[in-house]
């Protein structure tokens, strides 16, 4: 019981390391506390093994992610025993990893693996809560531009792992590599790739007219419209954000019209995040239609990855009867995009991704891959920036900051109602709106003509870490059978 209870405080510690409270390193000591506790488990059960897993699992993911509420208390519930259920598989996992030699290699990259696992599975996976999300404004940030957000996630797990191994050995090397590894971080270049032509952007918060989803149809069209009309400076692209048009200007004139004049009028395309109608009456876009003088171009972005049971309901046939809250607030299901986001907007390739996307690596490293000069987000979380202080803007807006770093580029973010901001490619805040009423931010940014090394790498420092975490499961059980 006290091992699972140990976890249990030691996932809430590991929250506390993430947004609002962000406590520098937090997550890092709060690992090494939880492979000290697997090194002692040797002779567990699985059962117990799975049970201190599970703990851990709660007391992360339940803090860490109660804004779920703001979808439904029982979204939240469901999200966290599943997330608690793979913490604990990957515990399992872990309890193999520390028991080798050179465990702390083993160990990082189980932790990470388990992390790609989380990010993948179930559905569409929730790669939320990684241990590299916790970088941003740490020395360890240093190192997102070199290894990406995965393998900045195996380094910190590696310096958990050396810390413990310095405390239970004594072994002075090993604080010294982890000193180093922290202090390196310092030393690496940020800024961006490959330094292209000035642009000028504009981004749009229109705000929402009320409670979320409460307004009637079109209000919040006409706030952004409303918004955009104030803008007086030159600029070269304009962005709104996700939903920002809940009116589809392919089929509905009066939209359609709207932003095609507005366009002319700004003399400059508008990058339009909007509900499109889908194939089927039960079914929906969430698009990113870019509109010039001439009209919206066919050729739009789909969120690749929407969130079950807040965009569309997985199994919808057997869950529809027993939650009747699906069928009746989401009476449509967004069609997920195929592939990644960009799009050509005067002289610049932009690189789309809607909300969420900018926690998966495939949205935004697919889109670097495809010639993206700049990176933009698009995102509502209007729902969330109404319950819980917009702790989940917060961490979206840590993990938008990230990207830039990783990427080498700039990044702007345009949210309905917050966070809107525009980040350089050393993740520094350039410029922030207030949320929760309109506001208009025009920035100019630098274009990147090269790509950073991790996404150069990209896909690719996954695979070998999920190769090193398998084997280093499987010396670590042949170890532990041994002991037996």
């Amino acid at each position: 019981m006290k091992p699972a209870l140990y976890a249990l405080g030691l996932g809430a510690l590991s929250a506390a390391a993430f947004e609002p409270l962000a406590i520098w390193g937090l997550m890092v000591l709060s690992l090494a506390g939880l492979f000290t506790l697997i090194r002692t488990l040797s002779t567990a059960s699985r059962w117990q093994v799975l049970g201190v897993g599970f703990s851990f699992g709660l007391g992360f993911m339940g803090p860490l992610i109660w804004w779920m509420n703001a979808v439904d208390k029982w979204a939240w519930v469901g999200l966290v025993l599943v997330e608690s259920l793979l913490l604990a598989l990957i515990t399992l996992a872990l309890r193999s990893a520390v028991h080798s030699r050179f465990w702390p290699v083993w160990a990082a990259s189980v932790w990470t693996a388990g992390e790609i696992l989380r990010g993948s599975f179930p559905l569409t996976g929730f790669p939320w809560g990684r241990l590299g999300h916790t970088a941003i404004d740490t020395p360890f940030e240093g190192w997102v531009r070199l290894l990406s957000l995965t393998g900045t996630s195996w380094l910190m797990a590696l310096v958990a792992a050396l810390l413990v191994v310095t405390v239970t050995t004594r072994r002075w090397p090993a604080l010294a590599l982890a000193v180093g590894l922290v202090l390196g971080g310092y030393l690496l270049p940020l800024g961006i790739a490959g330094a292209g032509e000035k642009r000028t952007i504009a981004v749009v918060q229109g705000n929402t007219p009320g409670e979320f989803l409460a307004w009637p149809r079109g209000e919040i069209f006409d706030l952004h419209v409303n918004q955009t009309r104030k803008l007086q400076d030159r600029v070269d692209l304009v962005i709104w954000p996700e939903n920002a048009s809940d009116l589809d200007m392919f089929n509905d004139a009066y939209a359609k019209a709207t932003v095609t004049d507005l366009a002319k009028q700004v003399q400059a395309p508008i990058l339009v995040g909007a509900i499109l109608d889908g194939e089927t009456d039960d079914t929906a876009r969430n698009a990113s239609v870019l509109v010039d003088s001439s009209g919206p171009k066919q050729d739009v972005y789909l969120k690749q990855y929407p969130v079950p049971y807040g965009e569309y309901v997985p199994f919808r046939s057997a869950f529809g009867r027993f939650v009747p809250r699906f069928d009746r607030d989401i009476p449509r299901d967004m069609v997920a995009g195929d592939r990644p986001g960009v799009v050509t907007a005067g002289a610049m390739t932009v690189g789309l991704t809607i909300c969420w996307d900018i926690a998966y690596d495939t949205a935004v490293h697919g889109s670097v891959k495809l010639g993206a000069e700049f990176l933009a987000v698009q995102t509502s979380n209007a729902s969330f920036m109404d319950f819980g202080s917009g702790i989940q803007p917060q961490q979206q807006w840590a993990i938008s900051r990230l990207r830039a770093i990783e990427t080498g580029r700039w990044l702007a973010v345009a949210s309905t109602n917050g966070i809107s901001g525009v980040v350089d490619p050393s993740g520094r805040i350039v410029q922030k709106a207030p949320v929760k009423q309109g506001a208009t931010i025009v920035q100019e940014i630098q274009l990147a003509r090269t790509k950073t090394l991790a996404t150069r790498l990209s896909g690719v420092t996954g695979v070998v870490i999920c190769v090193i975490a398998v084997a280093g499961w499987a010396v670590g059980n042949r170890e532990l059978r041994k002991g037996s």
